[in-house]
This record gives C-alpha cells, structure tokens and sequence, in this order.
C-alpha cells in the first residue's frame, strides 16, 4: 500500500485549546510550542481573550493577535473565526513595536472575520446590567453581540471596511436597529452611524495591508510544506455547544472551531493539546462543582495571580476536576496534556482531586449537560498527600518531589491522556517536558 506523499514530506500542525473555563495558560504554552512550526493562527474569539506570556521577565498580554508573535520571523494570523476589533488591534499592534516586536509583514487578517462595532459593547454592557443577578458575567467587550450579528446575517466584515461607500451604508442600516434596542429597550443613549463609519473608515488604510483570504493563504504554506499552530481563545467549557451554557462564550473554543474558523479541513490536524491547570479556576457566573471554601481559594488566588488578564477580575479557583478533564479530553481528542502552574500547589499538607460528583445520591462521572443538575453536582474527592519545596527551577520529572510525580501520575491515570508539558512558574524558561 502507498504512503501518500502528503504524509510522507509533511511537517506535524498542532492545535492548542484550553481544557477548562479559559485561563490556563494556553499563551505560554502556545509561545513554547511556536519554536516548532512556521505559523501560529487564532481561530475563534475576539478581544476577550487575555493570553499573557513573560518571556525574559517582560510581561505581554495579547488579545487578539496570537502570542507567537514574539518569535522572530514567524507569521501569525488572525482567522475568520475571530471577532475582530480593529481600534484595539492597532493598539495592540503598537504597544508590541514600542516593545521592540516586529509585527507589520508578519500578521494577516482574513477578509472574512467579523468586525466588533461601538454597538456591540454598548448592547453586552446593557443586557449585563439589565439581567442583574443573573447576569452571565461577560467580559462587556461586545463578543457575543458581534456573533448574534454574524449569525443574524446583519454583520460587517473586514472585507466591507475595505469598500468604504458600502461600508457606512451598512453601518447606517445596522444602527437603526441597535438605537431601538439601546434606546427603547435599555434606556441607553444612540449611537451615531456617520461617527462610528468615520472612526472606522479613518483605520482602513492601516488595516488594508494586513488583509488577505487566510483560508487560501493557510491552504498554499500547508500545501508547501510548512506547519501551523491553531491557537484558541477561552476553553472547552467556555465552548457555546459543549460549554456549561448559558455560561459560555459565543463560539466554538473546541477542536471544532479549528476548521471553521480557518478553512483548513481535518486531515491537517496532527496534535491535540488541552491546556490544563494542576487545579482549576473560572471567572464569571454559573457552577463550580470544585471550587474552595473562600479563605483558601483567596490563599490560592493570590498564589497562582489569579485575576483576569483582559478586565483584571478575581478568578475563583478549585481543586482539579477530572470529570470536567475527561469530558474536554473527549469532546476534543486530545493527544497530548500540557499542565500549568503545578508550582503553585507547593507546600499543601493535603491535594484534592474531583474524581466523581454526587448528586441525589448517587456518584456519576460523566459531566451533565444539564445545569441544573451541575449545581446540585457535590464533588468526590480523593486526597492526595502535598508536597514541599520550590519548583520553580525544576527542568525535568525526576526534578519533582515524589509526591508531585504521583500527582501526575494519578491525572493521567484518570484521564487516560498523556501529560507531555509541564509548567513550574510563569516565565517561558520554566517548562519542561515530560517523557
């Protein structure tokens, strides 16, 4: 039998996706693994996302450009898939050249991502308020309204920004929709359409050259043999089909996502990695079968620097929920782990572990779809003894104390996926893998 050519001359691309509600630092993860292909592409999300990488202790937090950027000579792009916000990308784009980052020739924006408007903040921030208590808590930065709008039909894209006398008469036309709603229904002021057109028009020139059909341009570099990193934003629980919803972000942060938010197919996908916690946190409303009593998910919030990197908000934490990792792990295929912040579990008498959920008396392992249920969902635990010492200069497995390698041990018992990184502190110097 033949072996296809493609299989035989091609390099392994890598999808990179959060495991639990976001924030595990995929970036860092994402900046690691960078060394290893030729292209790094985000593939869902928008400017809610806050990916943070420390690299030679300088601190970068990136939201909407992908965090491979940091490597010289490496293109990133931003995909279909992304809510773009072009404002906040240039500003983006120039806090990384006064850091001295090389961006201009390196970024490509798809002509087919959606546009983030004024409007759509205004009308995230004006349902938030309006829900009160129950409120799903957004990061207000206007995601989910941009995608009501794609999904709608009534969106803008980056290619309209580009065809100016189009472009305001579509602003024009979405506008008296959204001043009824922010208007009449949320008490809000309007918005102005020729203000909001002329804000935009004014940045085309400098989004112009970035613009190009990413799913040709991806297609062309596979074809010729180089390799891609599909970077995600949030994470499987955040996803909006498989995610705890309504609790969840406004798409498909899973493996899914990967295809429709580039236009690549499947068979270029080679490894999946779920990034995952040594314990687990979420920031916003909805369930938390393991979340900590309060006083010790302070002690570890404080720990870990657990405060959103996007609005800065504190994050709850709990102990890692294996239930919650098997459904990720399932719901993607991961192929490999990569695990973080094991450091910040140092020095714990006692280390649970969320096996199984007791509900109404009985034990289930399976992660409901149900949110009701979810919240009546108690978690079993099993203890684990903890561990002393500072990890942070660990560089390899044997590096760890003997109760950390059960640790890991016992993960990928349960999971029956491989942990193939792990992460000891939150420079990019201190990862390691795991044999």
């Amino acid at each position: 039998m033949k072996t296809s050519s493609k299989k035989r001359r091609r390099k392994e691309n890598l999808v990179v996706i959060g495991a639990q509600w976001g924030d595990e630092g995929k970036a860092k993860m994402v900046d690691v693994l960078t060394e290893q292909v030729d292209i790094v592409a985000r593939y869902q999300g928008g400017s809610n996302a806050g990916h943070t990488v420390v690299a030679d202790g300088r601190k970068f937090v990136f939201h909407q450009i992908p965090s491979g950027i940091l490597h010289e000579g490496k293109k990133c792009v931003i995909g279909n898939g992304v809510v773009l916000d072009p404002l906040g990308l240039l500003e983006e784009m120039n806090s990384l050249v006064q850091a001295g980052v090389k961006v201009r020739n390196r970024l490509i924006i798809s002509d087919r991502a959606h546009l983030l408007m004024p409007y759509h903040r205004l009308l995230d921030g004006a349902s938030e308020t309006h829900k009160g208590r129950a409120k799903i808590g957004t990061t207000n930065r206007g995601i989910g309204p941009a995608y009501m709008d794609k999904m709608a039909r009534v969106g803008l894209k980056v290619v309209d920004l580009l065809e100016p006398a189009y472009f305001r008469s579509k602003v024009r036309e979405v506008a008296k929709e959204k001043n009824f709603w922010l208007k009449k229904y949320y008490g809000q002021a309007e918005v102005d359409a020729d203000k909001t057109a002329d804000a935009y028009l004014k940045i085309a020139p400098q989004i112009r050259p970035l613009v190009a059909d990413t799913t040709a341009y991806l297609e062309g570099r596979l074809q010729a043999g180089e390799n891609i990193l599909a970077e995600g934003a949030q994470g499987t629980l955040l996803d909006v089909d498989f995610g705890t919803y309504p609790y969840v972000t406004s798409s498909s942060a899973s493996v899914g996502g990967v295809c429709t938010g580039l236009g690549i197919g499947p068979q270029w996908l080679d490894e999946i990695y779920g990034v995952t916690k040594a314990y687990t946190t979420r920031v916003g409303e909805g369930p938390f079968p393991s979340e900590m009593e309060p006083d010790f998910g302070e002690k570890i919030r404080k720990r870990g620097g657990e405060y959103g990197a996007t609005t800065g908000r504190p994050r709850r934490c709990g102990w890692l929920d294996l239930v919650a990792l098997q459904y990720a792990c399932r719901v993607n295929g991961f192929t490999g782990i990569l695990l973080t912040k094991l450091d910040v579990l140092s020095y714990l008498q006692t280390i649970s572990l969320c096996v199984g959920y007791k509900v109404k008396g009985q034990i289930i392992r399976e992660f409901p779809a149900s949110l009701r249920r979810l919240a009546d969902c108690r978690p079993v635990y099993k203890e684990m003894k903890g561990w002393k010492g500072d990890l942070s200069s660990a560089s390899r497995v044997g590096d760890l104390p003997a109760e950390a390698r059960r640790y890991l041990d016992e993960i990928e018992k349960t999971i029956q996926v491989p942990i193939q990184w792990v992460s000891v502190g939150p420079d990019r110097a201190q990862i390691f893998q795991k044999p």
